[in-house]
């Protein structure tokens, strides 16, 4: 197993220390992943996703998602009918799944549904105002504060 170096990053960051044990625990769940069932994660357009999965022979009554401390788990449990089946050949997969995602900071999950047999999870960056670029006003040395905002090129 490789162990990646993260020392380079601590010289330049603050606060991302977290960081490795992060990819450490993806790194350990892609060894040890399941492929079922398959999905896709699409970038709509800035700050939004989806992720498809493929979840055919589900109803939306056996499917259960939920977020809990940056972590999306979609799970999926068939309902025991009590039916015995005679297959000649069985292969369509009708097994229960728990697939989990970690997300992002500030990633939320808008909505969900199931269309055609696939299960679309829809999520957006929401961004607090808190966290968002804001201009600091700078100081002229006689205690009078420079507004960057304001346009200042017709003052001349």
């Amino acid at each position: 197993m490789r162990k990646l170096d993260f020392a380079p990053l601590y010289r330049s960051t603050v606060g991302f220390d977290h960081l490795s044990s992060l990819l450490d625990a993806v790194n350990r769940s892609d060894n040890n992943a399941q492929s079922y069932p398959p999905y896709n994660i699409e970038l709509l357009e800035q700050d939004k996703y989806r992720i498809t999965m493929a979840v055919a022979g589900f109803t939306t009554e056996e499917l259960d998602l939920q977020t809990e401390k940056g972590t999306l788990t979609v799970k999926g449990r068939h309902n025991d009918d009590g039916a015995q089946h005679n297959y000649l050949h069985h292969g369509i997969a009708a097994r229960n799944f728990e697939r989990r995602f970690q997300l992002a900071d500030h990633i939320e999950v808008t909505g969900a549904r199931v269309e055609n047999g696939l299960l679309h999870v829809d999520l957006v960056r929401e961004i607090p105002e808190a966290m968002k670029p804001k201009q600091i006003p700078i100081g002229n040395g006689n205690g009078k504060l420079i507004d960057l905002n304001k346009d200042d090129r017709n003052a001349a």
